[in-house]
C-alpha cells in the first residue's frame, strides 16, 4: 500500500502539467482549476482493492507438499445408499451413522479398519412422535452427528422435508455405542431447535465441535442465510441459556435457490479451527454438483476466511474437494481426527451404478501452512 501511494504522488510531482494529486488519509485527492479539492473516490476503492486483494494472495499462497500424497482407501461390505456420513470410534470399533432411507430411521454401520463395513443397527426403532408433529410431511431423518462429551454419546439429527426450511435438530443420547453392552440404549432427547417458514436459517445438518476449552457448540444449516452457530450446555446438550447468540459462519447469495452452502463440519488443529462446508447441488444422483469448501478461524465463532482472505460468510470458501471421474458431487464431508493420519468421510454419487450415493473415506494431510489436502474421489487406492 505504501509503494503504491509513494507511485501517485511520484507522478503528481514528475508532471506538473497534468491533473495535480496529492495523498491524504482520506484518499487520492484532485485539484479542480478553481482550487477546490474532489475526492477521487472511485479510483481510490479501486486502488484499495486491488492492494488488498493482491496482499492476501501473496500472504495465503499455497506452500509446497512434500509429504505422502492423500489417497483413497478401497471400501467393501454395507457402503451403497450412504448418505451425510459422521462417524467415531469406540473401542475398537468405529461406528458410521448416516442419513435414513428405506427402512432404517438412522442407520448404524460398523468396522475393524475402516475398509470392510456392515450394517449393526439402527438408532431408532420407528420415528420420534414429535418429529412427525412437529415437521408435517417427514419422511427421514436426515444428516446424523455424533460427538461425545460430558460422558455419554449424543446424536444430534435433521428432521426436514426437501427445499424446506420449516425443520428441527433433534437429539439422542447413548452410553455406549456397543449394542452387546447391557447400557447399550438410545435415549430421545427431544428437539433441541426449530426454524420455520418466517425464519432466515434453516435447521439441518447439526454438527458438533469442542472448543478449546472442552465447551460443545452446534453449528448447522442449509441454503437461506447459511450456516450459523449456537453455544450447547455441555450438562443438558441443549441450547445454552447463558449465551443465545446467533453467529454467522458461511452465507452464498443469493439463497437459497441460487447458491446453497450446507452440512457444515468443524474440527480444531493446533491454532485454528477449520469449517468444512458443502457448496452448490446434493441428492440428484449423477447430476449432483455438491463439492467441499474450506476455511479457517483463530474463534469458533469466526469470522472464517479462505486461503486468500476471503470472509465465509461473504461466498468465500476454499475448494478442497469436487466431482471427477465416475464419482459425482462428493459431500457433507465428516473429519476422523487420529494420531498419525486424519481421514475425511463423505458420500459421492457413483455414475457408473445409476447415481447410486456411496461411502468414500480417505487421507487427509496438511501443508506447511496448515491447510488440508484430499485426493480427487476417483483416485486410484
Amino acid at each position: 500500500m505504501t509503494k503504491l501511494i509513494s507511485v501517485l504522488e511520484r507522478r503528481a510531482k514528475d508532471n506538473p502539467h497534468s491533473t495535480n494529486y496529492v495523498v491524504s488519509e482520506g484518499g487520492p485527492m484532485r485539484k479542480s482549476d478553481s482550487g477546490v479539492d474532489t475526492t477521487l473516490r472511485s479510483i481510490w476503492f479501486m486502488v484499495l482493492v486491488f492492494a488488498l486483494t493482491a496482499c492476501a494472495h501473496e500472504a495465503h499462497r499455497a506452500l509446497p507438499y512434500t509429504g505422502p500424497p492423500p489417497v483413497v482407501y478401497m471400501l467393501d461390505g454395507a457402503v451403497f445408499f450412504v448418505h451425510d456420513p459422521s462417524i467415531i470410534k469406540e473401542g475398537d470399533t468405529y461406528y458410521l451413522f448416516s442419513s435414513g432411507r428405506s427402512i432404517f430411521h438412522i442407520p448404524i454401520r460398523c468396522s475393524k479398519d475402516l475398509r470392510n463395513w456392515a450394517i449393526c443397527g439402527d438408532v431408532f426403532s420407528a420415528r420420534p412422535d414429535w418429529a412427525s408433529r412437529d415437521v408435517p410431511g417427514v419422511k427421514n431423518l436426515w444428516a446424523p452427528d455424533i460427538s461425545f462429551f460430558n460422558g455419554k454419546y449424543h446424536l444430534y439429527y435433521a428432521v426436514s422435508t426437501f427445499g424446506s426450511n420449516h425443520s428441527a435438530i433433534g437429539l439422542a443420547t447413548n452410553q455406549t455405542l456397543d449394542p452387546a453392552s447391557p447400557q447399550y440404549r438410545w435415549q430421545d432427547e427431544g428437539k433441541i431447535i426449530h426454524s420455520r417458514h418466517y425464519n432466515d436459517w434453516n435447521a439441518i445438518d447439526p454438527n458438533i465441535i469442542l472448543d478449546h476449552d472442552g465447551q460443545p457448540w452446534l453449528a448447522f444449516g442449509g441454503g437461506w442465510d447459511g450456516i450459523k452457530l449456537r453455544r450447547i450446555d455441555a450438562r443438558t446438550g441443549r441450547l445454552s441459556t447463558d449465551d443465545t447468540k446467533m453467529y454467522s459462519l458461511a452465507a452464498r447469495l443469493p439463497a437459497p435457490e441460487g447458491r446453497p452452502v450446507e452440512a457444515p463440519f468443524i474440527i480444531r488443529r493446533g491454532a485454528f479451527y477449520y469449517l468444512f462446508v458443502s457448496f452448490d447441488r446434493c441428492c440428484k444422483g449423477a447430476e449432483s454438483t455438491y463439492k467441499i469448501m474450506i476455511g479457517r478461524s483463530l474463534k469458533v465463532m469466526g469470522p472464517y476466511t479462505d486461503r486468500i482472505g476471503a470472509w465465509m460468510t461473504r461466498g468465500g470458501g476454499t475448494l478442497l474437494m469436487a466431482s471427477a471421474g465416475r464419482w459425482r458431487g462428493p459431500g457433507h464431508n465428516a473429519v476422523l481426527q487420529e494420531e498419525g493420519e486424519d481421514k475425511i468421510i463423505y458420500h459421492a454419487y457413483d455414475a457408473e451404478h445409476g447415481g447410486v450415493e456411496m461411502l468414500r473415506i480417505g487421507s487427509l494431510v496438511w501443508d506447511a501452512d496448515g491447510w488440508p489436502l484430499a485426493a480427487p474421489p476417483d483416485a486410484a487406492p
